[in-house]
């Protein structure tokens, strides 16, 4: 039985789906790639990404309304229709939450911190959500939606992806630009275009993080992601998912059945 799931699954794998998040939680834990895209696994829902969820929808729609409305209030009362509709998606989000207005405050706090580092009243955004794919060879497709891209007049490209949490710590930036690569990767491939600017915005500590990729940046990003589908192709053929203990390990939904910690 284990054999034909193997089968099954190298099938499906002839064209490996990857993504900024899958590279991600393949290179903190492969145990954890498994129990996840592999075995499927249920995970409760984080409260924190919950919260980033809402607060992305509101900065999505706040783009919505003309330009003059852009505004702190326009974000504040778009807040409790997005959190219903987030409510009704996932039900089991209202047992989860003790108390519904520091939960609501926590997130009005947030979007009150987009205002300060940024100004969407001055520019309209070229794409929200935007879907960026590419094969990068016959049998590795790549993807990932970036939060917006915006293309200047004069065709600079710049993209921008917000983050409900905290800035990295000195000498984690370049990790955390990884997904923002990717993202320039694709646009690259696509249009023959280097977008001229990365732009992390972290709500949480009301920083920004910025960086202009080069060519040789995103061909080095390319090789990367051919070495890590490389590593998951080994991993599934061999079924081998070594668990790989780090701080990361608290915040798993499947710390319980790992064998890491048991």
């Amino acid at each position: 039985m284990r054999v034909e799931i193997i089968e099954s699954i190298l099938n499906v794998m002839n064209y490996l789906r990857l993504s900024p998040s899958r590279v991600n939680d393949f290179s903190n834990c492969p145990l954890l790639y498994k129990y996840r895209i592999i075995d499927q696994l249920p995970e409760a829902p984080s409260l924190d990404a919950e919260r980033g969820t809402l607060v992305h929808t509101v900065l999505h729609d706040l783009f919505e309304s003309p330009a003059p409305l852009r505004n702190v209030k326009t974000a504040t009362d778009l807040l409790p229709s997005r959190w219903q509709e987030q409510l009704r998606s996932k039900p089991e989000l209202a047992s989860m939450i003790t108390n519904e207005k520091e939960w609501l405050d926590r997130a009005n706090s947030l979007l009150s911190t987009y205002f300060e580092l940024e100004n969407p009243t001055l520019f309209e955004p070229t794409h929200r959500e935007l879907h960026l794919e590419q094969n990068l060879t016959e049998n590795v497709y790549l993807h990932g939606y970036v939060d917006r891209l915006d293309i200047a007049p004069t065709g600079e490209v710049r993209i921008i992806d917000y983050k409900t949490g905290r800035s990295p710590k000195p000498g984690w930036e370049d990790k955390a630009l990884f997904q923002l690569r990717v993202y320039a990767l694709l646009y690259w491939k696509e249009h023959n275009v280097v977008p001229r600017l990365l732009q992390l915005i972290y709500l949480g500590d009301t920083s920004v993080l910025r960086n202009s990729p080069t060519e040789q940046e995103l061909i080095a990003t390319e090789k990367n992601l051919m070495k890590i589908a490389d590593s998951i192709n080994h991993a599934i053929e061999t079924d081998t998912w070594l668990p790989r203990k780090s701080k990361l390990c608290d915040w798993c939904s499947f710390k319980s059945i790992c064998p890491a910690h048991n």
